[in-house]
């Protein structure tokens, strides 16, 4: 359930390898309790093997998979991850977040990141259906029609970047 935070306190940064953990965590809190209902048993054990597979996190320590954290007090709330500088494999907020710009300030971020220190015009994700609604309303256009892969029902997306 979400509620009113005052977001004026969360930084959102390019994660430490220290965080690497604590968003993982909330990936899983998080899809078990939103986007697991939609998915098959096959689907849930791909997403939880996933984000606990150890090579994904060599990946990440060694800069090629960036992982970003919006941080509230020490604690991270929200996180996204991004593979091959430009498409979002992860995008997660703590659920007492929700509704708060978290998600949105994220994107911005990543958005600001991939033009600037990537020079990455297009931001591409694989959009959950409970998330579908959420990225169509920061711009995202839909590629294609809902598809399953492995068990994962997801919305080919993508967003147009402007230099900012």
């Amino acid at each position: 359930m979400s509620q009113t935070v005052d977001t004026s306190k969360i930084m959102v940064r390019c994660a430490y390898h220290s965080d690497w953990d604590g968003a993982m965590k909330l990936a899983w809190n998080t899809f078990l309790k939103f986007d697991a209902p939609d998915y098959s048993r096959e689907g849930i054990q791909n997403f939880r093997n996933f984000v606990n597979d150890e090579m994904l996190r060599k990946m990440f320590i060694a800069g090629h998979y960036q992982l970003f954290v919006a941080v509230d007090n020490g604690e991270c709330v929200g996180m996204l991850t991004l593979r091959e500088k430009k498409h979002i494999s992860l995008l997660f907020v703590d659920e007492m977040y929700h509704r708060n710009g978290v998600g949105s300030a994220l994107i911005k971020f990543v958005s600001r990141y991939a033009v600037n220190e990537e020079g990455i015009d297009i931001l591409t994700v694989n959009a959950s259906p409970y998330a579908v609604n959420f990225y169509r309303k920061r711009g995202f256009k839909d590629l294609g029609p809902e598809t399953v892969a492995d068990g994962i029902r997801f919305t080919p997306m993508e967003l147009k970047l402007k230099n900012t």
